[in-house]
């Protein structure tokens, strides 16, 4: 089984997802998504795995730059914001990690454990 983590070493919760897969014998694929980016392409299926039709749910809305980039305007269109994370990947939420055709955001960590 695959498991890649969206892994932001920096973050408590991020590395206390990479533990808790570890503790389970499982090494995932890590990306540090603010090194290497995701493509729009790639959160596209990011948020189709998650199950998320409106992208804000993967997004940090709290961050300064999603105000500053008026990002909480309710007229922007769903390309718009994919393309703001991928433009500005500290505004992705994380970590989140992908087994298959699943997804979950690690917050808490344990959420994780439902996709393994």
């Amino acid at each position: 089984m695959e498991v890649i983590l969206y892994h932001n070493p920096r973050c408590s919760k991020s590395r206390a997802t990479l533990a808790l897969l570890r503790e389970r014998g499982i090494e995932p694929e890590i990306v540090e998504y603010l090194k290497t980016p995701p493509t729009t392409e790639q959160l596209e299926a990011i948020l189709a795995k998650l199950g998320l039709k409106d992208p804000r749910g993967l997004m940090r809305t709290k961050e300064k730059i999603y105000r500053e980039l008026g990002l909480d305007d309710p007229g922007l269109d769903r390309e718009t914001l994919i393309r703001a994370m991928a433009e500005h990947p500290i505004l992705i939420e994380r970590p989140i990690v992908i087994v298959g055709d699943r997804a979950a955001i690690g917050r808490p960590p344990e959420k994780v454990l439902e996709i393994l």
